[in-house]
């Protein structure tokens, strides 16, 4: 393999970590930067912008406008440094001892200069199914980020056959992954001293009790386990991450709210958690609650719904990535990715990309020069099964 093209690659990963994209900033900047690289050689290219006009999902064709071409995804956004120890500057790519370090190294602007580098040799292919980038934003708070452009498939844009995810998954073969679900819990009591409880109903205590009953859910489903045997954790899983409310000791607390999420097995319903929060507040914490406080409500807002990626054996996304991977099993992982957003619109999705997980949102991130060199040689091959 020359390489000239892995220093293409890791020029293309320093402009890109230079632009700090935290999710909750704008990735204006890092879209325009992509799009004159893309012009410059003469690549169709559309921008895809969110209601808001501050962010943008870029979708370029490389070969005939066709459908039935392969989809190589990433995003572009990435985790913030802010409270993480890093030895170097997040924002600007150091290289040493065979690895690349910079936010988003790895998660995964890697993978995105990976694919814009190979776009010259792409370009000199006499394609016969075209391939697609598409990189999108926001994709470490909502997986929204494709959504818009996914939902012009088949209208003003072409319908592909497949879509490579490119998370990191040192360049194995991903066909399933969890499910997450985030919520907001709000629990409103009424005020009373601590004296008597009986003039009042705590939202603290109610928040506990319905934190409990979340626990003792997951120990459920630990015991059903995961029926593939390939998750690990090998189950689907809770965690309440934060909890506020009260004023002072001896005040029953009127207000009280915890964030939590679920991630689901593939198979298990989204909303399972929800529901059994539900159906426990209603017969047995509200209840409590008004006994002393007839106003007393429980909510619960649901912030974030990301789907689940489900193995789809024999599918064309899994057999061009087992010929590209030269691989011929697959992995699945715990952790969401925009994959689901795909599979849930018809199109066949697997994840195979560069880098570990395990650096993704670490201080001092980074990927393995020889991982791009893997990706450059599954690009090569990827591209060899469209001409």
């Amino acid at each position: 393999m020359s390489s000239a093209r892995l220093e293409a690659v890791i020029s293309l990963l320093e402009q890109l970590v230079s632009f700090d994209t935290e999710s909750s900033k704008s990735n204006l900047p890092i879209i325009e930067c992509i799009e004159t690289y893309l012009r410059a050689r003469d690549v169709p290219l559309i921008r895809v912008p969110n209601a808001r006009g501050d962010k943008a999902a870029l979708f370029a064709t490389i070969g005939p406008v066709t459908d039935g071409g392969i989809v190589l995804s990433g995003h572009t956004d990435v985790v913030p440094v802010a409270g993480q120890h890093w030895t170097s500057d997040p924002f600007r790519l150091r290289r040493e001892g065979g690895r690349l370090y910079a936010r988003g190294a790895c998660d995964m602007k890697g993978f995105d200069a990976l694919a814009l580098a190979m776009v010259d040799e792409f370009r000199a292919l006499d394609l016969k199914r075209p391939i697609h980038l598409l990189l999108s934003y926001d994709e470490e708070t909502t997986c929204l980020g494709p959504v818009d452009t996914i939902k012009r498939f088949g209208h003003d844009l072409p319908v592909p056959a497949a879509v490579i995810v490119g998370e990191p998954t040192q360049m194995q073969v991903a066909d399933a992954h969890k499910s997450v679900s985030t919520y907001v819990t709000h629990v409103r009591g009424h005020e009373a001293h601590s004296s008597n409880p009986a003039l009042g109903a705590n939202a603290i205590e109610g928040a506990c009790a319905l934190v409990g009953a979340l626990y003792r859910f997951m120990d459920e489903q630990m015991a059903k386990g995961d029926p593939s045997l390939r998750f690990v954790p090998g189950s689907s899983t809770i965690s309440v991450g934060t909890i506020a409310g009260g004023t002072a000791r001896n005040i029953l607390a009127r207000d009280c709210s915890f964030h939590w999420e679920f991630r689901g097995l593939p198979g298990v319903a989204q909303d399972a958690a929800l529901k059994h929060l539900e159906e426990f507040a209603a017969r047995d914490v509200l209840p409590r609650l008004q006994r002393h406080a007839p106003d007393a409500r429980i909510t619960t807002e649901v912030e974030i719904e990301v789907p689940g990626l489900a193995p789809q054996a024999g599918s064309f996304a899994e057999s061009l990535a087992f010929k590209a991977a030269r691989q011929n099993a697959t992995i699945a992982v715990s952790y969401a990715t925009e994959a689901g957003r795909f599979q849930k619109a018809g199109i066949a999705t697997v994840v195979c990309g560069p880098g570990s997980i395990d650096q993704a949102h670490q201080p001092d991130e980074f990927i393995e020069e020889s991982q791009l060199i893997e990706g450059i040689n599954f690009m090569r091959r990827l591209a060899q099964e469209l001409v």
